[in-house]
C-alpha cells in the first residue's frame, strides 16, 4: 500500500494516519483543483435546456475550428508533399529509400517503448474523462452534437445572398 503518514494535530498522544495516494486522487478529482472545491456538476446548477445549449455552442465552435485547422494542416502538409514529389521528379533532391525505411523502424520501436511507459497515466486521464462526462452527460451530449454540426457547417458559411431581382 502506497501512502503518506500524517501526524494528527487534534490528539495529545502521537497518532498517525495513512493516506492512501491512489483513494486520494480518486476522491479528489482534477476539476475540483482547477475550478475550487464547490465546482460540482454542471448538472446540479443550470437546467437542462440551458445545457444542452451551452454544450452545443462550445461544441459548434470547437468543431468550426477543428475543421478549418484541420483543412489549413492538411493543404499544408499536402503541398509540401507536392512541392517534394516535383524537386524530386526534376533531379533536385534524391530520396535514399533505405536509410528512410530504417529511420521509420528505429522511430516505431522508440513509439513503442514510449507507449508502454505512459500507459498508466493515459488510463487515468481517461477514467477522469469519462468520469466527468458522466456526470455532465446533457452538455457532453450537446456538445458532440454542436461538434459535429460545427464540422459540417463548412458549406453554409460559404454561401453568398444573391438578389434575384426587383
Amino acid at each position: 500500500m502506497q501512502g503518506i503518514i500524517i501526524l494528527d494535530h487534534d490528539s495529545d498522544d502521537d497518532s498517525y494516519e495513512v493516506l492512501d495516494l491512489t483513494e486520494y486522487a480518486r476522491r479528489h478529482h482534477w476539476w475540483n483543483r482547477v475550478f475550487g472545491r464547490n465546482s460540482g456538476p454542471i448538472v446540479e446548477k443550470y437546467s437542462v435546456a440551458t445545457q444542452i445549449v451551452m454544450g452545443g455552442v462550445t461544441g459548434w465552435c470547437a468543431g468550426f475550428l477543428f475543421q478549418k485547422v484541420g483543412k489549413l494542416a492538411a493543404t499544408a502538409v499536402g503541398g509540401g508533399f507536392l512541392l517534394l514529389q516535383i524537386a524530386s521528379h526534376s533531379g533536385y533532391v534524391q530520396v535514399d529509400w533505405k536509410r528512410v525505411e530504417k529511420d521509420v523502424n528505429k522511430a516505431k520501436k522508440q513509439l513503442k517503448k514510449r507507449a508502454n511507459k505512459a500507459a498508466p497515466e493515459i488510463n487515468t486521464l481517461i477514467e477522469e474523462s469519462t468520469e466527468f462526462i458522466k456526470q455532465n452527460i446533457v452538455v457532453s451530449s450537446g456538445f458532440v452534437g454542436g461538434f459535429l454540426l460545427g464540422l459540417a457547417s463548412h458549406s453554409y458559411t460559404n454561401l453568398k445572398i444573391v438578389n434575384w431581382g426587383k
